[in-house]
């Protein structure tokens, strides 16, 4: 089983650019400081950092950032740690630190605290497009994860059996990620009396003749999604040929410039064009940008952010026992997929090689 996790580039040299792009936001909005409370937020600006305790916790630190510079809230108990292990060179990037007492609330949260002049709340979708473009130590970090966590799943899956449990099947998978530096954000298995759950919480039951694994891991604030098919039934194979073409029609309409609520009606539409059911597209969602949370939106009928050249995505076209998921950035009208292992089998759609499914053990 891989445990060796793979170098990434030192914390930090993005910051600048971050910072001159909240500049920008706060210029457009005519403010001089705004409230970062949110983990996607602090995780974006700090180029990784870990700043939640436990996973799922509220952040325990908050930035006010300002056009002199950055200030940091963080929490006593907090505090030595994050400036040690967490943090890149402060000083250097105009950022400052203070503690405040654990039993404080930090600066920024309340909207009546008077720490900012908007809070992170007031400006989320603009937030969600300065995240929107990935920076290249962002780019690095996400190839790696991604190479990282396709190689895992490869390792852990070839090793599963028809009798196989799926809570066991998923403990491997967590310890897989933990050995990794990533954290689990998502780990559902369902084995082939289940397959008809959309999001199948793994069971005592043994996974069979064909399971489904999927995976959402973070590392560096940044997430991957992917799913993963083991063994096959009757028609699975035909089912998922015809479910690769919706997909292949998501990355196709996936265009700088143009809406989520434009680019998932077009997906909608697939559905019925390559013999689903018309009203398929929703009876799951569809998936949509990713980065820093594992749906930077989640896409749906009247979602209005853009698409931006050099953004992540992880679509997810899904049908009865069926679905497709991987990690991809879509750039210069090229699809990047980040979440490939070249021992996994894979078929050809329109020029790109997408996962097959692996034969069990």
């Amino acid at each position: 089983m891989t445990d060796t996790v793979t170098a990434i580039p030192t914390r930090g040299a993005d910051v600048p650019a971050k910072l001159a792009r909240l500049h920008e936001l706060l210029d457009a909005r005519g403010v001089e400081s705004l409230a970062l409370t949110g983990r996607e937020s602090l995780a974006w600006l700090l180029d990784g950092a870990r700043v939640t305790v436990p996973l799922g916790g509220d952040p325990v630190l908050s930035a006010i950032v300002r056009r002199d510079g950055v200030e940091l809230h963080i929490l006593r108990n907090e505090n030595d740690r994050l400036l040690a292990e967490e943090l890149p060179d402060l000083a250097s990037l105009g950022i400052r630190a203070r503690t405040v007492a654990w039993f404080d609330t930090l600066p920024g949260t309340r909207a009546d605290d008077g720490a900012a002049d908007l809070r992170e709340a007031q400006v989320a979708a603009e937030l969600r497009a300065l995240r929107a473009r990935l920076l290249p130590g962002e780019l690095a970090r996400y190839r790696a994860l991604g190479s990282d966590l396709a190689t895992a799943l490869t390792d852990v899956l070839a090793g599963a059996g028809a009798a196989t449990r799926e809570r066991d099947l998923t403990a491997d998978l967590a310890r897989a990620l933990i050995a990794l530096g990533a954290e689990p954000v998502v780990l559902l298995v369902a084995g082939e009396g289940r397959l008809d759950l959309r999001h199948p919480l793994p069971t005592d039951a043994p996974i069979g003749r064909r399971a489904m694994t999927v995976v959402g891991a973070r590392r560096n604030g940044l997430i991957v999604n992917l799913t993963r098919w083991l063994g096959d039934e009757p028609g699975s194979a035909a089912v998922a040929r015809r479910l690769l073409e919706v997909e292949a029609d998501a990355f196709a309409a996936t265009r700088p410039g143009r809406r989520l609520a434009d680019v998932l009606a077009d997906i909608a539409a697939s559905y019925e064009r390559h013999g689903f059911d018309r009203d398929e597209w929703l009876r799951h969602h569809q998936g949509g940008p990713t980065g820093y949370a594992g749906r930077d939106p989640k896409a749906g009928p009247a979602t209005g952010d853009l698409v931006v050249d050099g953004q992540a995505y992880a679509w997810n076209p899904t049908t009865a026992r069926q679905k497709i998921e991987d990690t991809v950035v879509v750039a210069g009208g090229r699809v990047e997929v980040l979440t490939v292992d070249e021992r996994w089998p894979t078929v050809d759609v329109r020029g790109l090689a997408r996962p097959d499914a692996l034969p069990l053990a």
